[in-house]
Parts: structure tokens; sequence; C-alpha cells
């Protein structure tokens, strides 16, 4: 259970430097301006559902998922792209009150899939999403790398 004084709401562009310095935090990289404009793409996208967990009117934590149609056989299906908290923050409960409150608008809109990826060997986060009740997918992850001949 989050403290009383957290509070969810849409993530807004005012939000995307903060969201942005959990994310180098998290990753231990620098977001380039080529990548700060696909982050402020997703924020703006319609389709995004993008919350923040807020602790005053710091960031502490966000969530980034779309809603997609007609995509992999599927007629409609959430996909969480991405989701964050600062390490300071970890382990308190911020990442189930974003998964639980993506739910719920997922649940208003009667979609009822949920997918997402994770590297394996992520560990803690393959964990969190094992922890809010994901499982494997009839899915199978496919990679190409092209090269500059092709």
């Amino acid at each position: 259970m989050i403290s009383k004084s957290i509070k969810l709401r849409r993530l807004g562009l005012g939000d995307l430097e903060q969201v942005l310095h959990i994310q180098e935090i998290i990753t231990k990289t620098k977001i380039g301006p080529k990548k700060v404009s696909y982050w402020r793409e997703q924020v703006q996208n319609d389709s995004n559902l993008s919350l923040v967990a807020l602790d005053g009117d710091r960031v502490i934590g966000f969530i980034i998922s779309e809603i997609m149609t007609n995509s992999f056989g599927l007629d409609q299906s959430g996909w969480i792209k991405i989701i964050g908290v600062h390490p300071k923050h970890m382990g308190t409960g911020i990442g189930q009150a974003l998964i639980t409150e993506l739910f719920k608008h997922f649940k208003k809109k009667k979609i009822n899939e949920i997918y997402t990826a994770a590297r394996w060997d992520s560990v803690d986060l393959l964990s969190f999403f094992k922890s809010v009740g994901f499982n494997r997918s009839n899915f199978i992850n496919l990679y190409k790398k092209l090269n500059a001949k092709e």
C-alpha cells in the first residue's frame, strides 16, 4: 500500500523532464535529443495511456502504455511500453499502484488482454510483472539486426 501522499494522474508534457531523469537513473544512460523526441511523441499520442506517480509535485514513477487495434491478430489489446520507478522509491508499491490504475483504465475501455516485453536478464522487472499477474504469452519475440549492406 502506497503512502496517502502519493497521487496518480495522467502523464503530461510538463512531467517529461522528470520522467526522463528517472529513466536515465534506471538505465544509467543519457537520453539524447532524438530519444527525447520519441518520448514526447509517446506522451502526446492519444492512443497511449500514460500515468505518473507524484509525491507532492515530484514525479517518482511512471508508466506508458498503448491501446492497439488489429495488431498481431488481436482485435484490441493493451501494451505496456515502459514502466519506471525512481530507485529511492522501488519496493514501496509505486509500480503496483501504477499497474493497478492502468488495469482499471483498460477495463473501462473493455480491454482484457495486456502485453509487455522484458529482457530475460531483467530479473527484477520480470519478478515485478509476475507479481502483478503476467505470464508468458502466445507470442515469440523475434529479432533481426540490419547491417549497412541491407
